[in-house]
């Protein structure tokens, strides 16, 4: 048995957009992203990359996601590491797993400059019990810093999966 893990979904789709020109694959890929979560486009996050292993995601400092202090809310960071972690889960769950967001911790540690950017990278081991499972659960820790390369805040989030369709129950 090999253990290389076929593509999900997600990955499919993505390796679809090769097929594009590469003036618009930025593009087409936040629509994939918006289509999967309507509330980043609201706010405004950006899709930077999208890899099984790592997702990069930017949210500017725009008056749309801003607190009364000037600077990007904690609601708004909190969705920005939510969606880095949550893309970098449903790259790597089998098909026909629902991504359930199950906790999160965020301490607030300085405050934020700029824009924003959240990277999510999974270990291994963490990505192998995914691809591996219908049913699970694990921590996707994400990095979030700002324009002065500061991380204003600390998280991490603890994704379940589940099948979409559980078996009839007599």
């Amino acid at each position: 048995m090999s253990n290389v893990q076929r593509p999900n979904k997600l990955q499919r789709s993505l390796i679809r957009l090769d097929e594009a020109p590469a003036f618009m694959r930025g593009f087409v890929q936040n629509i994939i992203l918006r289509r999967a979560v309507p509330f980043t486009g609201t706010a405004g996050v950006q899709l930077v990359s999208l890899t099984p292993e790592r997702v990069e995601v930017r949210l500017a400092n725009e008056h749309r996601v801003r607190d009364h202090i000037g600077g990007v809310h904690a609601s708004a960071m909190n969705l920005l590491a939510e969606t880095a972690t949550g893309m970098v889960v449903g790259m790597n769950v089998r098909d026909g797993c629902i991504l359930l967001a199950k906790e999160l911790s965020m301490a607030f540690r300085k405050r934020a400059t700029g824009a924003l950017k959240a990277v999510a990278t999974p270990t291994a081991e963490r990505r192998a019990a995914m691809q591996s499972s219908d049913k699970g659960e694990g921590q996707v820790k994400v990095a979030v810093t700002d324009e002065a390369g500061v991380e204003p805040v600390e998280c991490a989030f603890t994704w379940a999966w589940i099948p979409s369709s559980r078996p009839a129950q007599n």
